[in-house]
């Protein structure tokens, strides 16, 4: 790598003070039978209806920058003398610059911006702050910054095993942990091991003086519908709280592929086979079935981190990560973890941070459906709240943004000969005729900066992305 490009990416990371402290690792304890939602009446047929084929809108007038003012619920947090001072002239400069290139026709009809100097809340430049509009995956921004002060960076999901209401059962129980794999070898790093799962499972099987078992599995955790209100569709898989691997077929770890229809009948399979291998006899073919409650477990496996669910979310656009932290998000508040709970709960949520949601809507946790409604205004105060030192809890939501030109989907993005590689981190977000980017930037006074850009009816995607990522790299590069 070259030197200029290490410097930068250093830079980038350092001056926002990016970095992540180590998380530690939640003991395991009985099985809570309380966090589990028991329901046998799930949904008869997946719900496949999806949003607005398109998003349109009025003709975007001139954008203009705001008068310089505070963005509420986003404030100082050290006393003046401490702060870096809000540039004389930054929203003036940052107008002249960032207004010519938001009026590009190949952004589309309707477009917003808002820029913030997140150590004061200030606001730097807006346009249209307010508007809600569809964000596609930028809302994994607001799915990260709501499981985080749900659940905490250190939290880890556990897929246990229990016994059975009869004699010779056991039950696996899902907790809904995205990163449960059943290969020997994780490819997407430490998570939840169906392996070692069951190799403890048999080992207290065999001291307690039982070689043989049926097997059951209990994903009621998550109620209604599994499938996605897009439908089938390559990026996520049916959502539920026992799935291995993401229901995917193959090795592959993020983007497009078939997903398995059954993930949770799959996974107890897969299960199954586990236990044979290490000299358990499962009789016939697992079933659904509820573990008792208060059930002491048999063995248990973790999740990685909440952390490092986030950053991965963030960094690879993981649709499967983001339906599963807003469901655990409406655990930890004792709601229905469907998609409707995961909805309210993240919203309850960043209300309690003190953001403003009203007219609002985070009708999923991965931007697939375009029913969701957030604000650029929205985005860059949920970016200066994990900014703020005072919630160290959400700093993974900034440390899991993709850098310009080196990480996940800004990998190839402002990248090369392009000044603002490695000097901003960001999130992506694209449906048809949907282009967004929202994330933070180093100025070069060294301000930590907020920014979001969110556009519709572009007739063209790539050329919208390079028109976002001129807007981006313009935040990074104005004095």
């Amino acid at each position: 790598m070259p030197l200029v490009k290490t410097w930068q990416l250093i830079a980038g990371s350092a001056v926002a003070g990016l970095a992540l402290s180590a998380v530690t690792v939640a003991s395991a304890g009985p099985w809570d039978s309380g966090q589990r939602k028991a329901e046998r009446d799930r949904a008869a047929s997946w719900s496949r209806a999806g949003g607005a084929d398109h998003v349109t809108g009025a003709a975007l007038p001139e954008p203009a920058a705001s008068a310089p003012g505070v963005l509420p619920g986003i404030g100082p947090s050290a006393p003046a003398g401490d702060r870096p001072a809000a540039a004389p002239g930054g929203s003036e400069a940052l107008a002249g610059v960032l207004g010519p290139l938001l009026a590009d026709r190949a952004l589309g009809t309707v477009r917003s911006a808002s820029v913030i100097d997140t150590a004061t809340g200030r606001v730097l430049y807006e346009s249209a702050p307010g508007e809600a509009m569809t964000p596609a995956s930028t809302v994994k921004i607001a799915t990260a910054v709501a499981a985080l002060a749900a659940l905490g960076p250190e939290h880890r999901i556990r897929t246990a095993v229990t016994p059975g209401a009869g004699p010779g059962q056991i039950v696996l129980v899902g907790g809904g942990d995205p990163s449960l794999t059943a290969k020997k070898k994780s490819p997407a790093g430490s998570g939840g091991s169906l392996v070692a799962l069951a190799a403890d499972t048999a080992q207290a099987l065999k001291a307690a003086g039982t070689d043989t078992v049926t097997l059951g599995y209990d994903d009621f955790l998550y109620p209604g519908a599994v499938r996605h209100p897009i439908g089938r569709n390559d990026n996520i898989a049916p959502v539920t709280a026992l799935t291995a691997d993401e229901g995917r077929p193959d090795d592959s770890v993020s983007g497009p592929v078939e997903r398995a229809d059954d993930p949770s009948g799959d996974t107890a399979r897969a299960f199954a086979g586990l236990l044979r291998e290490r000299g358990i006899k499962v009789t016939g073919e697992p079933a659904r079935a509820n573990a008792p409650a208060g059930a002491q477990p048999l063995a248990a496996t973790h999740s990685t981190p909440v952390a490092g669910l986030v950053e991965r979310m963030l960094t690879h656009s993981d649709n499967d990560i983001a339906e599963a932290l807003a469901r655990q998000t409406a655990v930890a508040a004792g709601a229905p973890a469907s998609f409707e709970g995961a909805e309210k709960a993240v919203t309850d949520k960043l209300a309690s941070l003190g953001l403003d949601v009203n007219g609002y809507r985070f009708a999923d946790g991965s931007g697939l459906n375009r029913a969701d409604k957030v604000s650029t205004r929205l985005l860059t105060g949920l970016l200066a709240k994990a900014a703020d030192p005072r919630h160290p809890e959400l700093r993974p939501a900034l440390t899991g943004l993709p850098v310009a030109g080196f990480t996940g989907t800004l990998r190839s993005r402002n990248a090369g000969t392009s000044p603002a590689a490695g000097l901003l981190r960001a999130k992506t977000g694209t449906l048809t005729g949907v282009n967004s980017l929202a994330g933070t930037a180093v100025d070069p006074s060294g301000r930590l900066l907020a920014f979001a850009f969110l556009t519709a009816g572009a007739p063209d995607g790539p050329a919208a992305e390079k028109g976002l990522d001129k807007l981006a790299a313009a935040v990074a590069t104005t004095p």
